[in-house]
């Protein structure tokens, strides 16, 4: 899960260009506050809690992890189970023996130092499978050259739950595609995969069904070289509780509608973790229990108006020999013509443009299929 709220959460920058300076409003409340970010699931796979401290207004965006605390989750029957912290800040469960369960309740608990901190037990609930991802192509009106046809892709997602009980959303995507540098180099292909960095949350309460028809997933544009060779998108689909709904409805607000002066106020936005030991001190972020469901699908299909996205690599022809220094680390080689005669070569001095692995990897992915 990829926790880009926190940055909304705790700081909200209102910068003004031109002659107007930039304006930090006055606030009282400039204390640190726990950030917690969690989500147990009930996948055969490590779950972790992000323990950070908030950031004041007016600060710089850097997460300051907590580490060193007592971590464990306890459930319905009494079983508690201790995180290891992994990494800075970052306390993981091991998956070989503990995985979530659904229908069973878990509440997370939090000691620093003499403050501890913790939710009430969360039950774990069932989510319908994603009934189909799909796509389609869009016009898009952005090319430079009279009458040239640009093309981009819109992913969809349909769902429902035919018990009609879970009608609160929330997904997550991964993005893996495959690209080529257009050049006989050693590391020529490779795959680049991103995760998503928006909120995506859907109530289904006001249509009395638990139903999600044609959900907007992403847009991809002509602007990246993802529908160049081939693409797919892994989509995980949770079930929220009505208070969780509205926590990431608060968060989504911020996130998407604080970007001026006349935007909604920054706020807080508490989440389910409380302070046992000094109940007035605010603690933001949440502690999520859901099952997951998930589908991937594939692209590969050619879209019109994509660009040439390596034009700027060749920067220079060398003639009859090759200098004995800085191959392969200022310069690399990108076109060889040493069997021509006379020999010459086209080097460049973006490493991108020699070795694909700057941007991605060159193994395959274990899911990918050619």
């Amino acid at each position: 899960m990829k926790y880009t709220f926190l940055k909304f959460i705790s700081l909200i920058i209102l910068t003004v260009s031109g002659c107007i300076e930039e304006f930090i409003p006055e606030v009282k409340d400039v204390k640190e506050h726990l950030v917690v970010e969690g989500l147990l699931t009930d996948q055969n796979r490590s779950n972790k809690v992000r323990l950070s401290k908030s950031i004041p207004l007016g600060n710089v965006l850097k997460k300051e992890p907590i580490r060193g605390a007592r971590v464990t989750i306890k459930d319905d029957r009494g079983i508690v189970t201790s995180l290891k912290e992994t990494e800075p800040g970052i306390y993981s469960t091991d998956s070989t023996v503990f995985r979530g369960m659904v229908g069973r309740k878990y509440a997370l608990q939090i000691i620093i130092s003499e403050s501890v901190y913790q939710t009430d037990f969360v039950e774990m609930k069932p989510v319908p499978p994603i009934d189909s991802i799909y796509w389609e192509k869009v016009l898009i009106n952005q090319s430079d050259i009279p009458g040239q046809i640009v093309e981009g892709c819109k992913i969809y997602l349909d769902t429902h739950d035919p018990d009609n009980k879970c009608f609160f959303y929330r997904w997550e995507y991964e993005e893996t595609w495959k690209f080529m540098l257009p050049y006989a180099v050693p590391n020529s292909v490779c795959w680049r995969t991103e995760k998503s960095d928006k909120i995506m949350i859907k109530n289904t309460t006001a249509y009395n069904q638990a139903k999600v028809t044609k959900y907007p997933l992403i847009f991809i544009t002509n602007e990246t070289d993802r529908l160049k060779v081939k693409y797919s998108i892994l989509v995980r689909q949770y079930s929220l509780t009505g208070d969780e709904y509205r926590f990431w409805e608060k968060v989504q607000n911020i996130s998407q509608n604080v970007g001026s002066l006349y935007d909604i106020i920054p706020m807080t936005v508490q989440g389910n973790v409380k302070c046992v030991t000094r109940p007035e001190i605010m603690v933001l972020g949440y502690f999520s229990v859901s099952a997951v469901t998930e589908q991937r699908i594939f692209i590969k299909d050619w879209f019109k108006g994509i660009p040439n996205f390596y034009s700027y690599c060749p920067d220079d022809t060398i003639h009859g020999r090759l200098p004995a220094e800085g191959r392969d680390i200022t310069w690399w080689v990108i076109e060889d013509y040493s069997s021509y005669m006379p020999p010459y070569w086209v080097i460049t001095y973006h490493k991108e443009c020699g070795d694909c692995t700057t941007r991605g990897t060159n193994i395959k992915p274990s899911f990918w299929e050619d």
